[in-house]
C-alpha cells in the first residue's frame, strides 16, 4: 500500500470575487434593468444593482441609475396615493407612470448602444 503524494484540490471558495462581464453582458443586463422597472417597478433595478454592481462599471452605472429613479417612482406613487383623496394624487400617479415607461424606455436604449444614461427628475439617493 503507497501513500498517494498528489495535492488536495483547493476548496472553492464561494466570497470570492466575481469575474468581470463581457461588453455585451454589460450592455444586456443594463437594458433588462431599465425595461423591468416598467413592469416590476424597483425590484430588477434593486436585485441587479445588488448582484452586478460589481461585475462592471457600465451595469453599476445602469443599476444605479435605475434604482435612483424607481426609488423616486415610488415616492412619487406613495404622494400620489395619499393625496388621492384630493383628487390631484391621481394625476400624481398617472403622470409617474407615464414617465416611467417613457424615461425607462430611453435608457434602455441608450444602454443597448453602450452609452451612459441619467434619468430626469431622479433623485440621487445612491452615487
Amino acid at each position: 500500500m503507497g501513500t498517494m503524494t498528489e495535492p488536495m484540490p483547493k476548496p472553492v471558495n464561494p466570497y470570492q470575487a466575481s469575474q468581470p462581464l463581457s461588453p455585451s453582458d454589460e450592455k444586456l443586463w443594463a437594458l433588462l434593468v431599465h425595461l423591468g422597472g416598467i413592469f416590476f417597478n424597483f425590484l430588477p433595478a434593486l436585485i441587479g444593482y445588488l448582484v452586478l454592481k460589481d461585475r462592471g462599471p457600465f451595469v453599476r452605472q445602469h443599476t444605479g441609475t435605475a434604482l435612483n429613479f424607481q426609488i423616486t417612482l415610488v415616492i412619487a406613487y406613495v404622494v400620489g396615493g395619499i393625496t388621492a383623496i384630493l383628487l390631484i394624487g391621481f394625476l400624481i400617479i398617472a403622470v409617474a407612470y407615464v414617465l416611467n415607461i417613457i424615461f425607462s424606455i430611453l435608457a434602455a436604449v441608450a444602454a443597448n448602444k453602450g452609452e451612459a444614461y441619467e434619468y430626469p427628475l431622479a433623485i440621487k439617493f445612491i452615487k
